[in-house]
């Protein structure tokens, strides 16, 4: 294989990224690019043309849309679980109190006084 010579001179110096997910889609824009130089000198091999066309796919964007939409399902489906443990615990102290208000201790028998 012969090797890629870069013509617009000095590499690019970017600034790092400040998250891992912006990280990740810089080393991806990295190799995405060099690919691409790659198949423009016709020296890119078999296995990064098919992950190229595979990551460009309307399909590939479409299940990362489901994954990220099932990840939101997810949380929301947590929150709603930890909201009906509130309410329970609340509907528990509204019974007690409405008992203790009625002269019965929490067991359901009358105060003897």
């Amino acid at each position: 294989m012969r090797k890629a010579v870069r013509t617009s001179g000095a590499p690019r110096k970017a600034r790092a990224a400040l998250t891992p997910e912006a990280r990740e889609d810089q080393l991806v824009s990295l190799a995405v690019d060099l690919i691409e130089q790659r198949l423009r000198d016709g020296t890119a091999s078999s296995q990064e043309t098919t992950t190229l066309l595979k990551l460009a796919s309307r399909r590939s964007k479409l299940e990362l849309e489901m994954l990220e939409q099932q990840v939101e399902l997810t949380k929301a489906k947590t929150e709603n679980l930890k909201a009906q443990q509130r309410m329970d615990e609340m509907y528990i102290k509204a019974v007690n109190a409405m008992r203790s208000y009625s002269g019965l201790d929490e067991e359901g028998t009358e105060d003897e006084y």
